[in-house]
């Protein structure tokens, strides 16, 4: 048998990662198995469904790399064939024409509640297929069986069953002619050959329905497989509206694409004590069988965790490419700087995220136009001849540096230090600040270099004239 899968969303919103996760399963359930994977956009839902979520899933998975070997199909373009099977259902009396008016059912519900039943439709049209009137509006529903059982193994929770009496008539067909979402879903499942549904639990519920559909047009049943929901920090479920939730929210907020999908892995799934998982690797241990039955819970620390692994230990020129968007997206120009893999090297150990570099680097590439005013107050604002003596020297030892190298840069600042009798310390907090505008920042040695000999010079020149001037205001306030 050649397995076939599907990842099947409505665009009703962005791709959140509950989807993502669903999607990641499917995918590597399939291509585990050397079988075909499937996207299909299940669209019905013509009031909440749009072309910009449709986009926003496309370009999400594609982000991921969850890539597709069939799709992306609509079911808002297979209505004809839908319309077919369901004119063929009402021929062999697997479906009936339903004319009951809202008032009917309406009253029908109230009277169920009012006696303590579970509201259902009471198949008052069901055996009525003489002196019909097409003309009038109806709906079309499917003849669930009224006796036995409905039972499927579900590859994460075991045995399920269900009463085929707790299942009435779904509609499958609206009163504007409009086939509806169970069914859809069941002769898209049919047609591409879905042999594995791998979906959220929210939809447990419709999988007595479809197989009963399923049966009734003799078609093969699938295996289904249920994960559980993933809650956030509060432990309630994840909303879909919330940014968290959103995929392409974490590549805007600076996440590799592989620290989402090791984090989504991991999110209900484990292989022992193993955290980090290639492609690769995700592919030869993955199985549904140790899928979690519990909810999972967001965890963020866990995310910026694997988020600042991935970035430490894929190839430089692959992360500087994302890395280079955010870059642009704070309008900096990366051609008046270092290179972007030595930004990486530089900030790998200190950011989480490539947002927070791309925040962080801006001294790199820019001006430096003023001092954080805590940093110089302290290490620019005290014994202003002796830090004119100590960045004075260093400057000229750092001007007379020929060839511009993280070595030359440290031997020249330590002979500095050794000159004047002091402890390199004294001269790196000053001279930290100089160059990059606060107290805080990579291994100095590096980070001169990477700001460059022309740019550094400039800045610690910057550096002594604000010490000259701070120098002349305590003057002027003594009189």
């Amino acid at each position: 048998m050649k397995i076939k899968t599907r990842f099947a969303p409505s665009p009703t919103g962005s791709l959140h990662i509950g989807g993502a996760r669903t999607a990641l399963y499917s995918w590597l359930f399939a291509r585990q198995h050397n079988g075909q994977f499937v996207l299909r956009i299940e669209d019905t839902d013509s009031e909440r469904s749009t072309q910009e979520s449709s986009t926003d899933i496309i370009d999400s998975m594609q982000w991921l790399n969850l890539d597709w070997d069939e799709g992306p199909y609509y079911q808002t373009k297979r209505y004809d064939r839908y319309n077919l099977v369901i004119n063929q259902m009402l021929e062999t009396r697997n479906a009936y024409k339903c004319f009951c008016t809202k008032k009917r059912l309406d009253e029908l519900r109230k009277y169920q509640i009012l006696n303590g039943e579970k509201p259902h439709y009471d198949g008052y049209c069901r055996n009525k297929y003489n002196n019909q009137d097409d003309d009038k509006i109806h709906v079309v529903r499917f003849c669930n069986p009224k006796e036995g059982l409905v039972v499927f193994d579900d590859q994460i929770r075991g045995p399920i069953q269900y009463h085929n009496k707790e299942l009435d008539d779904l509609i499958i067909r609206r009163s504007d002619g409009t086939p509806t979402y169970n069914f859809c879903v069941v002769i898209d499942d049919w047609d591409m050959k879905i042999t594995h549904v791998i979906r959220g639990t929210d939809h447990i519920n419709n999988t007595p329905r479809q197989i009963n559909i399923l049966k009734a047009i003799s078609a093969p049943i699938p295996t289904y497989a249920h994960l559980p929901m993933i809650l956030d920090s509060n432990g309630k479920k994840l909303s879909k509206r919330h940014g968290v939730a959103q995929v392409l929210w974490y590549r805007d907020q600076g996440y590799l694409p592989e620290a989402l999908l090791n984090y989504l892995l991991r999110l209900g799934w484990s292989y022992g004590d193993q955290e980090i998982f290639s492609t690769k690797s995700m592919k030869q241990f993955f199985t549904l069988n140790t899928v979690s039955k519990s909810a999972s819970t967001i965890n963020n620390k866990k995310l910026q965790w694997l988020n600042q692994y991935y970035i430490n230990n894929l190839p430089s020129e692959y992360v500087a490419s994302h890395l280079q968007k955010h870059l642009e997206k704070n309008k900096i120009n990366i051609h008046l700087g270092p290179r972007l893999d030595d930004i990486i090297q530089l900030l790998g150990k200190r950011c989480k995220t490539l947002k927070d570099m791309a925040d962080s680097c801006r001294y790199f590439y820019e001006e430096l136009n003023s001092f954080d005013d805590h940093s110089a107050k302290i290490y620019l604002n005290s014994n202003s001849e002796e830090l004119r003596l100590l960045l004075g020297a260093v400057y000229i030892k750092l001007a007379n540096i020929h060839n511009w190298t993280i070595e030359e840069i440290q031997k020249k600042i330590t002979e500095c230090a050794d000159i004047l009798l002091i402890h390199i310390g004294k001269i790196a907090m000053p001279l930290r600040v100089s160059v990059t505008g606060q107290a805080k920042s990579p291994e100095l040695y590096m980070t001169i270099y990477a700001i460059g000999q022309e740019r550094t010079l400039t800045r610690i020149e910057n550096a002594l004239m604000y010490i000259v001037n701070n120098q002349d205001k305590k003057e002027y306030q003594k009189y």
